[in-house]
This record gives structure tokens, sequence and C-alpha cells, in this order.
């Protein structure tokens, strides 16, 4: 039976140039939604678009502003007489799909109303985390989150990205039950992959049978990267001997580079910076034996499944949302949130070389799916909230 073709309007406060796991996730889910869809991304303007690569979706970028202390850039309040709003209702979108609360979410959150369409959001991460490093205060950090939270209280349904951020929706002050769709990447497993590991070694000096950690993603100190560097500290005080690699850009990698410093590890961790060669951040995984990622910012994040498609497990915290979609010595592993437990699981995990090999093949075999699989349930949620729109 042939699909119903929908116009649908995907919002989102950050987009490439920007690389993260967000970015990500809706560029595949775009598109894979656009090979029988029409698919519209709407998205800040930034100074430096990356437009290097042909996508099968159009893009549409609302005048932006500079968060102040971090590098994003979120879109500008649209009123009804603007250029931006009139050319978005000239879409005449079927749906809308936003993945933020914030300037540009709320705007596909009007635009859904003007239209009288369903208006899907789907919460990526705990921004909270986010707004606390801006907003010193508890009660407005609380007036925050509620005033956010009402985008989501005024959209048709909800998606969570795992069960525990079902617990994050409720915490916020979400009044209805979201449904649960998880993410993907697009990311393959290695292909020749001893040539490859040889490829990671010798590009950043590491010996053949040498321990290798590694971190994915943002620097910044509210995805723990300084509990990492804390712990590995404690391991390499243990006289064990590894490289650490974090890669990455953000705020804090100045700050992260001076505290390496200090703690005399510079022949210890490297900083790879901001890599696009995706069979190269392939490869990386595949060379780690360990994937460090103790956040408690993360909800689900993309970079624990890349790890895992490359047969390298993490290593989270116990009860973190993004510990959801592993069982601890199963499919990954979990560790309090204290730099001497985690440096004593780490040393665990690398002394029992057959459970490491066990929880690697687990790994690949037990995290994600098939981004079709999920671009198929998001059509599926699509059309069911449309028909009860239309009834």
């Amino acid at each position: 039976m042939n699909k119903k073709r929908l116009k649908i309007g995907i919002f989102m406060d950050n987009f490439y140039p920007t690389i993260d796991g967000v970015v990500l996730v809706i560029d595949n889910l775009a598109k894979m939604l656009a090979k029988f869809n029409d698919v519209t991304v709407v998205v800040p303007y930034t100074t430096s678009v990356d437009e290097d690569f042909t996508r099968p979706y159009d893009v549409i970028r609302i005048g932006s502003i500079q968060v102040p202390f971090m590098e994003y850039r979120v879109g500008k309040p649209c009123t009804k007489l603007s250029k931006d709003y009139k050319t978005l209702l000239e879409k005449n979108f079927d749906i809308i799909h936003i993945h933020s609360p914030f300037t540009i979410g709320s705007l596909g959150l009007k635009i859904a109303n003007e239209l009288n369409i369903p208006c899907i959001a789907t919460m990526h991460t705990r921004f909270d985390f986010e707004i606390k490093k801006i907003i010193n205060n508890k009660l407005v950090v609380k007036q925050v989150i509620k005033k956010l939270i009402k985008v989501y209280n005024k959209s048709d349904r909800c998606i969570a990205i795992n069960h525990a951020m079902v617990k994050v929706f409720k915490d916020f002050g979400y009044k209805y039950e979201p449904i649960v769709i998880y993410n993907d990447t697009d990311l393959l497993p290695l292909k020749e992959k001893e040539k490859n590991i040889e490829r990671v070694n010798k590009l950043y000096d590491i010996n053949k049978n040498e321990l290798v950690f590694l971190f994915v993603g943002r620097l910044t100190d509210i995805k723990n990267i300084f509990f990492i560097l804390d712990s590995l500290k404690l391991l390499k005080d243990d006289g064990i001997k590894f490289k650490m690699l974090y890669v990455g850009t953000g705020p804090d990698e100045n700050k992260l580079k001076v505290q390496i410093k200090k703690y005399h590890m510079e022949d210890s961790v490297i900083l790879t910076g901001r890599l696009t060669d995706r069979i190269l951040l392939s490869s990386i995984y595949a060379r780690a034996d360990l994937f460090l990622f103790p956040s408690l910012f993360d909800a689900s994040s993309l970079v624990q499944i890349e790890a895992a498609v490359n047969e390298t497990p993490g290593l989270f915290i116990e009860g973190s949302v993004t510990s959801d979609t592993v069982v601890n010595n199963v499919s990954g592993f979990t560790s309090k949130l204290d730099v001497v437990e985690y440096k004593n699981k780490i040393k665990e995990i690398i002394n029992d070389k057959k459970l490491l090999k066990k929880v690697s093949v687990n790994a690949k075999k037990m995290l994600g799916k098939h981004w079709k699989e999920i671009a198929d349930e998001t059509y599926d949620l699509y059309i069911s909230e449309i028909n009860k729109k239309n009834n």
C-alpha cells in the first residue's frame, strides 16, 4: 500500500555547521523521511553556513542571535507580520515536528496552531543542565523550566528517546504520557579494520598493544569531561599506562588543556579536535578498548551507539538517563558517580578481558535500530496524529 506523501516541517534551534548528536539525529531522520515525503528543516541562520553537501530536504534559516557564554545561536522571535513567518505558512505543512522548546521550537508550535495541524515534540537532552550553567538561581531556573515545559504540554504528542526520559518529562511537569522512539546512527561498522586501526595508531602515536580510552562529544563540563580526567589521573597514579582520546571541541576545551598540564598527563591524553571524517571516527571507536561517558546531561547520546556499532562498550553512571539502554556487564558498564569508584570500575573491566570481549559483542548486537525503522515509527505517529486532528 502506498504511503500518503506528507509535507513535514522539522524545527530545531541548532544545526550544521555545528555538529552534535541532535543535529545528526535531525539530519538522518529528515533524510530518511524525505525519501517518501516533502521535508523542510527550519533552523537558525548562522554566519558560517555549511552547505558543502547536497541534502534531499529543504532548509530554511531563520534570523538568529548568539547565546551568551555558549557556542549556540537561537532564532530571533518571529512575528506574524515577518517575512520568515509568511514563508513558513506558505509551506502549508501537514505536520510539524519540533526538537527543542526554545525560540524556533516555539515558532513551530505557533505555525502548527495557525495551520490547525498537529505538532509533535521530541526532548533530546536534560536542558536544565544548560540552564543551570547560565543561571545561578534555583528559583529562576525552575521558572524557566516551567515556561519551556509549556511548549511540550501544548504539543499534540511528545516523544521520549528512551524510557528514562519519560520520567524526566514528568519531573519537568509534563502532564501526559510520551511515546518512546529510540535514536540510531548512520555510522557503519568499520571495514578493513586492521588497516584503519593502524592508521589511528600512527596518527596519534599509540603503541599497538596500548590501552586506549575514548570520549566523543562537546568538550563541556556538563558532560563530566573533568570527572573522566580526575578518574584517569588516579588510574595513572596506580601505575597503569594508557592513551585517552577526547574527540570534539567545546567551550571548556582550553580549561581541559590546562588541567591536563596541571596533572602532567600530556603524554597520556590527546585532544583530537573536531573530526568530520566518519571513517576516521569509526576507526577511533574500533581502536578504543573502552568508551568513557559519565554524562548526566545526555539523554540517549548517539556516540554511545556509534561506539557500540564498532564493538566498543561504554562505561556510564548508574541511574543516568543515557545508561537506560545498557545492562551492566552485559551490553555496557555502569559505575557510581565517584572518581575512585569509576577508576576502580575501569581497572575491573580492563583486567577481565573475557568479560570485556563478551560485552563488546553484545553492545553491537543489542544497541540501536536502523534509521528506516525509526523513520517508519515516526511517520506512523504523524499519520495517527493527523487523523486525530482531522476527526
